[in-house]
């Protein structure tokens, strides 16, 4: 799982490397933010992608796990594709 350390960083700067990690094909990835306006952003970006997010508090950061929708995968590709999965 890809890991993405975006504290000390101002918007949009967390959402391109929000962006970015999605990028690399993995279907889960963890974003760090320190500031509640980037945990936002990066977590409506992600979520407008077709990704899971779950937001934890961690002292004063915020961690973003998220995962890839496969019903969202299937909602693009056609319910035929994924026939058998769901």
């Amino acid at each position: 799982m890809k890991t993405v350390d975006a504290r000390g960083l101002s918007c949009p700067e967390p959402v391109i490397q929000t962006k970015n990690a999605m990028a690399s094909g993995e279907a889960a990835y963890e974003v760090l933010v320190d500031n509640v306006v980037a945990k936002e952003n990066a977590s409506r970006f992600a979520v407008h992608q077709g990704y899971q997010v779950d937001v934890k508090e961690q002292g004063e950061d915020f961690l973003l796990k998220s995962k890839f929708f496969l019903w969202y995968l299937c909602k693009i590709l056609g319910r035929g594709y994924c026939s058998g999965i769901y």
